[in-house]
Order: C-alpha cells, then sequence, then structure tokens
C-alpha cells in the first residue's frame, strides 16, 4: 500500500485533504506542527499525527499541504530524509517555477492545483452549489505537471491529485511554467484584479445613489450573460450598444500593453519569487 506522509495535515488544505484520504487505498501519516492543527485533525477527524521523521522515513509520497512561501524552505529540510524514488507533491507552482524546490535527481517533483468548480456547472443539490471551492461536495477539474520524474510517477500522482480534489471531472496535464501562468498570472493577477475592479465599479454605482442590492442583482446577472458569451457557454452575442461600450471603455481601463506586461515569462517568473519571498511588514 502506498505511504503517503501528508505535511500541514492540520491546516484549512491539510484538513480537506486528509478528509477526502480516509477512504482511500492509502497509507497516510499526518504531520502537524502546531497544537492547533494536531488538536483541530481530532476533533473533525478523529485522526492522531505522527512525527515527522517517522512518516518521512518510508513515505513513497510527501503531500506538501503547507503555505506557499514555506515550500521550498521546507522541502530543503526533509530532502535529505526520502528515500530514493519518493514523489513529492507540491500544490501551487510557485515555488517550483521559481527555482526553491532542492535539487535531488533520484525523486519526483509532482505539481497539481484545483481549478476549482466552474461557474457554469450542473450542481442541482445545495451543499454542491454552495462548495466554491470545490473538493468537498462540487464537481470539478484539475491540472497536474510533473516536472521531474520518470513518466510513469505521473499516472499514480494524478490518482492521489484525483483523491484529494474530489470530486474530479476532468485532469489537465500542463507544465510548470504553464501552471505558474494559470495561477497566480491568469486567475489572480488577472482574474481577481478585475473582479476587484468589477466590485469597486459596484460599489461606485451604490455611492452614486443606486440601492445596493439593485446594483448587486443587476452586475451578477450581467456578468452571468456576458461570461457565458465570452467564454461559449451559450450561442449570444453582445448588443450593438455593449460592443460601442466595450471599444470605448477598454483603452480607458486597461493599458495598451497589459497582456505582455503580465504574461511575459519575466513577469511570471517575478510574480512567483515575489510569491516565495513576500516583502516583510513593519
Amino acid at each position: 500500500m502506498t505511504r503517503i506522509a501528508l505535511l500541514g495535515a492540520g491546516g484549512k488544505m491539510g484538513v480537506r485533504l486528509a478528509r477526502n484520504l480516509v477512504d482511500e487505498p492509502y497509507e497516510v501519516r499526518h504531520v502537524e506542527v502546531s497544537e492547533a492543527g494536531r488538536e483541530r485533525l481530532r476533533s473533525e477527524l478523529g485522526l492522531d499525527c505522527v512525527d515527522a521523521d517517522a512518516a518521512l522515513s518510508d513515505a513513497d509520497v510527501v503531500l506538501m499541504a503547507v503555505p506557499d512561501a514555506l515550500i521550498g524552505k521546507i522541502a530543503h529540510g526533509f530532502i535529505d530524509k526520502v528515500k530514493s524514488g519518493c514523489a513529492i507533491i507540491i500544490l501551487d507552482a510557485a515555488a517550483p517555477h521559481a527555482g526553491e524546490m532542492p535539487k535531488r535527481d533520484d525523486v519526483t517533483y509532482f505539481v497539481t492545483h484545483p481549478c476549482h468548480p466552474p461557474i457554469f456547472n450542473d450542481e442541482t443539490v445545495p451543499q454542491a452549489r454552495n462548495d466554491f471551492f470545490g473538493g468537498i461536495h462540487a464537481k470539478q477539474n484539475i491540472v497536474c505537471a510533473l516536472m521531474q520524474g520518470p513518466e510513469s510517477d505521473y499516472a499514480r500522482c494524478e490518482q492521489i491529485a484525483r483523491a484529494i480534489y474530489k470530486p474530479v471531472m476532468q485532469s489537465h496535464r500542463v507544465t510548470v511554467e504553464q501552471l505558474a501562468i494559470l495561477e497566480p498570472a491568469l486567475s489572480e493577477t488577472v482574474g481577481a484584479t478585475l473582479v476587484m475592479a468589477l466590485r469597486e465599479a459596484t460599489d461606485e454605482a451604490v455611492r452614486r445613489g443606486v440601492p445596493r442590492q439593485a446594483a448587486h442583482d443587476f452586475m451578477l446577472g450581467h456578468l452571468n450573460v456576458e461570461l457565458g458569451i465570452l467564454f461559449d457557454a451559450f450561442p449570444g452575442q453582445f448588443s450593438d450598444g455593449a460592443i460601442m461600450a466595450i471599444e470605448k471603455a477598454k483603452p480607458e481601463i486597461l493599458r495598451e500593453d497589459w497582456l505582455e506586461r503580465v504574461f511575459a515569462p519575466e513577469a511570471v517568473l517575478r510574480s512567483v519569487k515575489e510569491i516565495c519571498e513576500p516583502p516583510q511588514k513593519d
């Protein structure tokens, strides 16, 4: 049976993963440094933690459910303790793409991340419709990358990725560089920023006298149509007036060279390095 050392098992993400692995055919050894995390794991799932060295010594897989900024540091701390052929699964592309992972040629590095449940879905059960992050009730897609290691390790690591993020629909294979384009560049640098702008614009409409609920209903309803058109969810099209508004507003809101500034390889690399080495707060 595959032995998994789950690092950070008592954190928010770690508990999600531990819960999904309970009924899977793996021997999971839970590692958590904080007493609060160990208690959370016991109270929510009835699971106990083990010593890190004991979990790592004969682990077939190390699953790192730890903060992005600590992935490289923690990996350097245990890399000499794992056996040859061990697969290390990282849940974000930042540290791998930034060159933070320790050099050891006889281990596998595998990176995976959830797409989260899509806006347009077929969920009908309330619990699934309200599972925005996925990994509990709602179906989601995932992305996976084999950074280094034998090709045969892709299948065994993808199987674990499907287990920790279940229920999973599609699993997309990408490179580590492509995963870094997806996050942070696409989903956070662009997606989250533009969504923040949408919220700020909605708040401005409210400030100018539009009733709050009317503004929210109007924005979210129109986004449903607009996203549906642009992402081919249905065969709709923008009105002539909407097209004219877009053409006039785009140069006012977005810089002409914004795509190159965000997605250029050096920009993506700079972004992941900043995630791995966040500025110190005063």
